[in-house]
């Protein structure tokens, strides 16, 4: 663990809403021993040249916590007394990020790396730009905010939009600084990685073994645990660290112009940046720091499981954008997982929310990449009769991406006795025992009952998600209890049963808090948007992204549900599969019945998405984009002219009412010509896109 602090000789700060009854000679000494302290935390955990022993350090310590129980108007959010913990709190209230805490894309190679990079400059329609490489530390993502430079708020990154606050455990991690130094923005955010050194891992599970608590699994799950006490006194017994990797939201100052220059600004602050960070100016350049990364990985002393790649230039990034949840200018480029050896005890079914049926394996439990496995995917009916897996096989399990377990293949050692018989799928539906389907376009199995009891489970624990109507509370055991004891037969029964409190308190486990805070959730989820409430009904195809295209098309759920095919395919991204299941969707009765249900319960959002002004000249009108644009991208181009109501296409034809021309137009120019379309330069595109203008006289 490391602490950077200002450690400038000056007088002790008291809040101007406060009056102090300390003598000066007592300010005075407690402005000293904050500043011997934070000297000596620098020297320790930052220099590694410490001046004052452990006991030295102790003294100077508990006098100064005397001094702030005496005087409790000396105490202040920096001082680094701060860092011992507090009461335990009643829950983690929810923080929505200013901006967004996006996750990263994935690649797996040379190839992947190579076509992500070449798709970021297609988009920004450039032959090069510089890369930064970071160590992808396997730890939680945390957001800190300073005001005034010192430490405000700690939230976790959550779903990426809201988050849970964990200032009071934050502030006990001795790498984060309290207050931060020199001219710093007013407000300002700054986001990391929290983690537990391996160093420490094996000592802390000793501790909870001896305590009689259950070892962690890996050290990443150990830093989530830490982070999540609700005794911020308990958190500051863990040695949990932190790296900052990039800032957040800045207010009132000039921002830096490339991420080199934010790493660099974050560091003059008092923040602690990861040292090897490396600048590349190719993929070659960034293959060769990937390789030094994993030659190192066994010796630092934090996981990692791979290295992200950015953008250097905040500009370009800020132009580049996300698409779904993901950033265009920054993806992860994974490690191969790790494998082991192990035994197929069993295979199991899992029903989902659409009826597919998913194998799952139990193993014998088994150590891979640091995690304790004992379940792996199988995927589907097709890839057990492939590999041949039997129970009392031994396999071989991989972490894909180090994330999900699957078996690759029977291991070479493997040695069957004469009573394994090759494993046969289910033809019943394990849970309502309905004849399953599979056709010829798909290698799903699925059960197509649609009362049966475990897809609508399913679909229950999927509508309460964090990405969908957020009902916390909702989770797979509830899911699970609620349809199985009559209290819940479909979405809609959810709203009715603030009416039924007595009878849910009497479920196992739950009691009167609980059930209180299931139904206050319920009751906000009603303010959810539209886009969520269209992925949260589960519809096969419709996910997050290609809900809020639906929404702001359509406005509102009754219009989505009148939906024609051809409306649907209209819209960019919806292709024929995803339009079909939607419209096949509304048309049964028992779904028509369920919106019905949901709208008189209240149920019906509309979508609140800036509609394009109807007056605008670009609304309704046709484009085409031609040549390379010199102030925006060719795709930022389409995006605002979608915003203003236009419609862009490839090719120039009668109906096109403007072409859009930039350097080196090609053969679109002389079709144009020839055929009499209004043709704009770049700066005539602007006036009409920024300034309603159309120009007096275009060319033709």
């Amino acid at each position: 663990m490391y602490e950077h602090v200002n450690d400038q000789e000056s007088p002790l700060h008291i809040p101007s809403n406060s009056v102090s009854s300390a003598s000066d000679e007592v300010i005075k000494r407690v402005a000293q021993l904050r500043v011997e302290i934070n000297r000596a935390n620098t020297l320790y955990y930052i220099e590694n040249a410490p001046e004052i022993d452990d006991a030295e350090w102790d003294a100077r310590m508990q006098e100064l916590l005397a001094l702030e129980a005496t005087y409790p108007e000396l105490q202040t959010p920096d001082s680094p007394t701060q860092r011992i913990g507090s009461a335990p709190a009643s829950g983690f209230k929810e923080v929505i990020h200013r901006l967004p805490m996006l996750s990263l894309g994935n690649v797996f190679d040379e190839a992947g790396l190579r076509d992500w990079y070449q798709r970021t400059l297609d988009f920004l329609e450039i032959d090069h730009a510089p890369m930064v490489c970071e160590l992808k530390i396997d730890g939680l993502a945390i957001a800190i905010t300073y005001k005034n430079g010192v430490l405000d708020r700690a939230a976790t990154r959550g779903d990426g939009v809201r988050g849970e606050d964990v200032t009071a455990n934050v502030r006990t991690i001795r790498s984060v600084p309290l207050k931060l130094n020199g001219d710093v923005p007013s407000e300002l955010e700054l986001r990391g990685e929290v983690f537990l050194p391996n160093s420490k891992f094996a000592s802390l599970n000793l501790e909870r073994e001896q305590a009689g608590l259950p070892a962690y699994v890996n050290p990443r799950n150990s830093a989530s645990g830490s982070l999540r006490q609700l005794d911020s006194t308990e958190t500051a017994k863990r040695p949990l660290d932190m790296y900052f990797y990039s800032l957040g939201y800045v207010e009132n100052t000039i921002e830096p112009t490339s991420h080199r220059e934010a790493l660099s600004a974050i560091k003059e602050w008092g923040g602690r940046v990861n040292e090897w960070t490396r600048k590349a100016e190719t993929v070659k350049e960034v293959m060769i720091a990937i390789a030094n990364a994993s030659a190192i990985r066994d010796t630092l002393d934090y996981g990692i499981d791979g290295v992200v790649i950015k953008i250097n230039s905040l500009i370009l990034q800020k132009r580049l954008g996300f698409v779904g949840r993901d950033p265009r200018w920054a993806v992860a480029f994974k490690f191969p997982a790790e494998q082991a050896e192990t035994t197929l005890r069993t295979i199991h079914i899992n029903v989902g929310r659409t009826g597919a049926l998913t194998p799952w394996a139990k193993l014998e439990p088994v150590m891979v990449g640091g995690v304790t496995v004992g379940r792996a995917t199988l995927h589907n009916k097709d890839e057990i009769t492939r590999k041949d897996l039997r129970e009392g096989d031994r396999v071989i399990v991989q972490r894909a991406g180090d994330v999900i377990p699957q078996i690759v293949g029977i291991s070479s050692k493997n040695k069957r006795s004469s009573a394994s018989v090759p494993y046969q799928f289910p033809h019943a539906c394990p849970s309502c025992q309905a004849i399953t389907i599979q056709t010829e376009d798909e290698a799903v199995t699925r059960c197509v009952n649609g009362a049966c009891m475990a897809q609508f489970e399913r679909l229950l624990e999927h509508y309460a998600s964090r990405g969908a109507m957020d009902i916390e509370g909702l989770g797979e055991r509830i899911s699970q209890d609620l349809p199985r004891l009559g209290f819940v037969s479909n979405i809609a029964d959810l709203y009715r049963l603030r009416d039924r409190r007595n009878d849910l308190i009497k479920i196992d486990k739950m009691g009167e808090i609980r059930v209180a805070n299931l139904l206050q959730a319920i009751e906000s989820s009603r303010s959810q948007s539209l886009p969520r409430l269209l992925f949260a009904l589960g519809i096969s195809g419709i996910g997050s992204e290609s809900a809020e295209w639906i929404a702001h098309r359509f406005g509102s759920l009754t219009a989505v549900t009148k939906a024609t095919r051809e409306e649907l395919l209209a819209i960019d991204g919806i292709g024929p599969i995803v339009a079909s299941t939607l419209v096949e969707y509304c048309a049964l009765e028992q779904n028509q019945k369920l919106i019905t249900d949901l709208i008189e319960l209240g149920i019906n959002p509309l979508d609140q998405t800036p509609k394009p002004a109807d007056d605008h000249p670009a609304n309704g009108m046709l484009f085409v984009i031609t040549g390379r644009l010199e102030m925006m991208s060719r795709a930022e181009a389409q995006d605002q002219i979608k915003e203003r109501g236009g419609k862009v296409t490839s090719s120039v034809t009668k109906k096109t009412d403007y072409l859009v021309t930039g350097a080196e137009p090609g053969s679109k120019l002389d079709k144009a010509k020839r055929i009499g379309i209004h043709i704009l330069d770049e700066d005539q595109f602007s006036e009409l896109i920024n300034k309603g203008i159309v120009p007096a006289n275009p060319k033709t």
